[in-house]
């Protein structure tokens, strides 16, 4: 598969190693970014990871090392920069919110990132995205885009369509997890998608948890949900063997 996108992309492997695979150096456009890539085997169907609002951290890692060990290869991207991983509020609003307003960029870092990942062994012929909460949004504005990948996958993500984009060029299926408790990301927004993405005949699976709030999926959060969790990672799981 190949890229037509204009970008400067360079790649410097890091020598620095975390659990099973690596951090990888790169840069988009003249600014560096720090991701990490694991691959049990050489040709693994692909899994792009895009973090939520606090950057790629140790949560995403884990995630990524989770699905190794299944036998996936995993490329977690870094939308923010090398050594950005807000811990107020604010930053992370201001990191997220310059991305929500800038939709090129934000597809600039995404194609970067499915770069990088192609260049360290990544096979994106036999891929799908995943994203958590500000990830989740990133995700879908990746499937909006017609990149083919078999499948884009959010857990509690944000789920509004900007002004003037639709999923006409949509390839791959949908699948969403959602709490009905998110009182940042709605079930008017999760309705308002459902009748969108049927409306436009994009492949979708949308699941909904009862009593369950934003974040659910974060582990040693007090917003953790445990069943929530494993559920939407069986039903993940089982996506990926599906479509991969």
């Amino acid at each position: 598969m190949r890229f037509i996108s204009g970008l400067l992309l360079m790649l410097i492997i890091s020598p620095a190693v975390m659990a099973a695979g690596k951090t990888i150096a790169y840069e988009v456009d003249g600014k560096s970014y720090e991701g990490y890539y694991t691959s049990p085997t050489k040709d693994a169907p692909m899994i792009l990871l895009v973090h939520d609002w606090d950057g790629l951290t140790d949560y995403e890692i884990k995630r990524a090392d989770m699905l190794a060990d299944l036998g996936y290869a995993v490329f977690a991207a870094d939308l923010f920069g090398t050594g950005i991983r807000p811990t107020e509020v604010t930053d992370k609003r201001q990191h997220t919110g310059a991305l929500y307003k800038d939709r090129k960029k934000m597809r600039a870092l995404l194609h970067g990132a499915m770069e990088t990942a192609q260049a360290n062994g990544g096979n994106l012929s036999n891929a799908v995205a995943i994203g958590y909460c500000f990830g989740g949004a990133a995700v879908l504005e990746l499937a909006r885009t017609g990149f083919g990948l078999k499948g884009y996958v959010t857990f509690h993500g944000g789920l509004s369509t900007p002004p003037n984009q639709d999923y006409k060029k949509t390839k791959g299926k949908i699948l969403v997890f959602h709490g009905s408790a998110d009182s940042a990301i709605t079930m008017v927004d999760f309705a308002n998608l459902a009748m969108e993405l049927e409306h436009t005949g994009v492949a979708h699976e949308m699941i909904s948890y009862g009593d369950t709030p934003h974040a659910f999926t974060v582990f040693g959060s007090d917003r953790y949900r445990e069943e929530a969790d494993k559920q939407s990672w069986q039903r993940f799981t089982k996506f990926l063997e599906e479509n991969l």
